[in-house]
């Protein structure tokens, strides 16, 4: 008879237990679903945000943009070289982190974008006499982007960007 008490006892403690771990269970499941649908919400927001940074970071880094905002007439082509460089190198290095929350190809293209841009700077600069002014560099890239189609890479990439974030909305 005492193995039989023993026994019904056990298996209470066995049902018992085992429905303790039933509705933790499936408190914990009904957490996370709760954490998972508001995480999806904050974690769009941080997509949206992303993509707004890029954008805002691929017009900084547009050659006339950059041309405009950084230029200085008194200075050597070689020295706007570095200013051109160096400012895109810093926006670009600012805004990496960016990378996490948009989609590979979004990336890709403002990688390419600021290494096409590096590229045509330096190429035409090296192509200038050596006491060419930062005006003949400035004029020297403005051409290049008026008769080129690569110097339009900064609105497909800004379209690419745009229509990215649009399906996330």
């Amino acid at each position: 008879m005492e193995n039989i008490i023993m026994i019904l006892i056990g298996v209470a403690g066995l049902v018992i237990g085992g429905l303790a771990i039933n509705i933790m269970w499936s408190r914990r499941m009904a957490n996370r679903k709760m954490f998972t649908s508001n995480d999806n919400s904050a974690s769009t927001q941080l997509q949206l945000q992303a993509y707004e940074r890029l954008v805002v970071l691929v017009d900084r880094i547009a050659l006339p943009n950059l041309i405009s905002r950084v230029g200085q007439a008194d200075i050597s082509a070689r020295d706007m070289q570095m200013i051109l460089t160096r400012n895109i190198r810093e926006e670009f290095e600012y805004n990496i982190s960016q990378q996490i929350f948009v989609t590979p190809e979004a990336w890709n293209s403002v990688k390419n974008l600021k290494e096409q841009n590096l590229l045509i700077i330096n190429q035409l600069a090296n192509i200038l006499p050596p006491n060419a002014s930062s005006l003949d560099l400035n004029k020297q890239l403005l051409q290049y982007l008026m008769n080129d189609k690569k110097g339009t890479l900064h609105e497909v990439v800004s379209e690419v960007l745009s229509y990215e974030a649009k399906k996330l909305m």
